[in-house]
């Protein structure tokens, strides 16, 4: 019985521990980068690239989900200074179609959220 259950245990272990660790920097998509938010005028996003000075411009999508902390919000909650991630169409780097925002003082990492 033990010979039965055992590779199916080890399966789900093993399962359990890939879905749930957390996504480092070298871990994410190539259309998905962190940073900080700069501005947010309308449907523009401006964010400085983590550990960088250069800047980028996203406009969001249509269908694009926003989230702070978790949480449904609007593009326009987003603050100058605030952690965030954006998932931008695999085609088209300039286009976001997922902002996830995180309170300044948590970071990623540490909530093991992933893109």
């Amino acid at each position: 019985m033990v010979y039965r259950v055992l590779p199916l245990f080890l399966l789900v272990v093993a399962l359990l521990f890939v879905v749930g660790l957390p996504a480092s920097a070298d871990d994410l998509p190539p259309n998905t980068h962190e940073g900080t938010v700069v501005s947010v005028t309308g449907n523009k996003l401006i964010m400085r690239m983590k550990d960088q000075k250069e800047e980028h411009t996203h406009t969001l999508a249509a269908n694009a989900k926003v989230t702070c902390d978790g949480r449904d919000c609007k593009l326009a909650d987003l603050k100058p200074g605030l952690k965030i991630r954006v998932t931008t169409k695999p085609d088209d780097k300039t286009t976001a179609v997922k902002v996830e925002a995180l309170d300044k003082n948590r970071d990623f990492e540490k909530i093991g959220t992933k893109p």
